[in-house]
């Protein structure tokens, strides 16, 4: 059974604990993310980067408010955190 199998049954199992401690992760994350492209707006593509930024934090908690299956929802908030923590060490350095 691979990694993203395990924290996904995990995840099923203690789905609504797992709904606050996620919303609140990846807003933060996001937020921080958000930040970090807003300092560096003389970079090219800045509000591409911000636009990315915002939907996939917004598609994440859209997704948790209309109650899609939680395969759906994993996998968006993993999308969400990697997006979020790649744009942060792009505008970070």
């Amino acid at each position: 059974m691979t990694y993203y199998h395990q924290y996904l049954a995990k995840f099923r199992e203690n789905y609504m604990m797992y709904i606050p401690l996620t919303i609140i992760l990846q807003s933060c994350l996001g937020s921080v993310a958000a930040m970090y492209i807003l300092q560096n707006n003389d970079r090219p593509f800045f509000l591409v980067q911000l636009f990315l930024c915002v939907c996939v934090c917004m598609f994440y908690n859209a997704a948790i408010l209309a109650q899609l299956k939680t395969k759906i929802v994993f996998n968006l908030l993993l999308i969400s955190l990697f997006l979020n923590t790649v744009l942060i060490v792009i505008n970070y350095l």
